[in-house]
């Protein structure tokens, strides 16, 4: 059977170990030469990049998030074990793991790094889909002969690359499709190296449960558990007509995912749709100047995500969700695009107030959408606001001077409500 060292990337038949450094990293499977399309997932990729710049937590739990009234944004592996999620409300990670040590995020670092994974990924090929700052689909059809090497030498060599040159790990997923080798990048966390075959691809899937399916989460997870379809092998027992009158146009795409079938091309640049923010609070709450400086803090961070992505979104939505779980979404239209955080916060500011006092809340959201390039953003003048021009430019000036001096080196007062 083919085997693949990780560690000396030496080619060589079965064995327990690489039989030129003895290293036991190794990965067999007999296609292992024939597959061509992965994907490959940073392992707690902040937490990761936090560890790197500072060894003195490379053997704490380490949390990436705000304070106690924030959710989590990643947990490290050691904080994992003791439960803590992405997603997952501060106090109550801080409970399952009180010795964490709790970092607030840097995201212009993150995407620095992640531009740098992204440079690594297109040396070995154009075919480069992202669908985060740490994770992304690769198509390296084709490339064997250009680099002398099959596919899966490259991942392998990309992930040592990785970890030697900028610190961190990732595990690859490799499959005949993108589906098959997303679920492959889980398999093998963290700095794993996993293959779904297309010969072992149905005794894989069947007796999974069909909770693996990127987008079924609780609702539709209990409507399918309603149905009796629990598992894979439960979803291939019904035909394409009964799960399409059953599921709606999610029903076709159930049936091919049952039998491992994903037509889907890894697709360059795949456009950004939005770009958004949101926080879960410790407890509800009405408080105006409470929301006021989330908002605030919010638009802040979508309008960093924007700039360092060069879009700009012509739509902003306020999304706020009350303590009966009931969601609020306002959108409003402007006549250009912006990417400026006080623009993107006086427009959120505004639905808000127009919603009038249904609260106390339990979430808050603020993102952008309609996103285009941001060479035509911030340019048309605003008749109603006049000041507007100005407070642009000093916001410009601002991430001059914060890019130059640190995220902190200018504050304003309204973020420290």
């Amino acid at each position: 059977m083919p085997a693949l060292c990780r560690d000396c990337l030496t080619r060589f038949d079965t064995g327990a170990r690489c039989p030129s450094c003895r290293s036991p990293r190794i990965i067999a499977h007999p296609e292992l030469w024939d597959l061509s399309i992965a994907h490959m997932d940073c392992d707690a990729f902040y937490a990761s990049v936090e560890k790197r710049d500072n060894p003195e937590l490379r053997d704490k739990p380490v949390i990436i998030g705000g304070g106690r009234r924030g959710v989590v944004s990643t947990a490290c592996y050691i904080a994992r074990i003791k439960g803590v999620r992405s997603a997952m409300p501060m106090f109550q990670a801080l409970k399952l793991c009180p010795e964490a040590v709790v970092v607030k995020g840097r995201m212009d670092t993150y995407v620095e790094v992640s531009k740098q994974v992204r440079q690594m990924m297109e040396e070995l090929t154009p075919s480069v889909e992202p669908l985060s700052l740490d994770e992304a689909f690769l198509d390296l059809t084709g490339t064997a002969r250009l680099h002398h090497a099959p596919p899966a030498v490259l991942l392998a060599r990309l992930t040592k690359r990785m970890k030697t040159e900028l610190g961190i790990t990732g595990s690859i997923g490799l499959s005949h499709n993108k589906f098959l080798a997303k679920v492959a990048s889980d398999l093998d966390k963290p700095h794993g190296f996993a293959i779904i075959g297309k010969a072992e691809t149905q005794a894989f899937l069947d007796p999974r449960p069909v909770s693996l399916i990127w987008g079924v989460g609780n609702a539709s997870g209990a409507s399918l558990e309603a149905a009796g379809i629990r598992t894979f092998a439960d979803l291939k027992r019904w035909d394409k007509e009964q799960l399409v009158a059953r599921f709606g146009s999610m029903g076709e795409r159930l049936y091919h995912l049952a039998r491992g079938e994903d037509h889907r091309r890894v697709t360059r640049n795949a456009p950004v749709k939005s770009i958004s923010n949101e926080t879960t609070f410790h407890e509800d709450t009405a408080d105006p100047e409470v929301l006021d400086g989330h908002i605030w803090r919010l638009s802040e961070k979508v309008s960093d995500r924007a700039k360092a992505k060069g879009k700009a979104g012509r739509v902003v939505t306020l999304k706020l969700k009350r303590a009966n779980h009931r969601i609020l979404t306002r959108q409003s239209q402007l006549t250009d695009p912006t990417q400026i955080a006080d623009r993107i916060y006086r427009t959120a500011r505004d639905l808000f107030d127009h919603v009038g006092d249904q609260g106390p809340y339990r979430l808050l959201g603020v993102g952008i959408s309609h996103l285009s390039g941001d060479d035509t953003a911030d340019r048309v003048g605003d008749l109603l606001d006049p000041n507007a021009g100005r407070r642009a430019d000093a916001e410009r000036a601002t991430d001059a001077i914060r890019q130059r001096f640190g995220p902190d080196a200018i504050v304003k007062g309204r973020s420290l409500r």
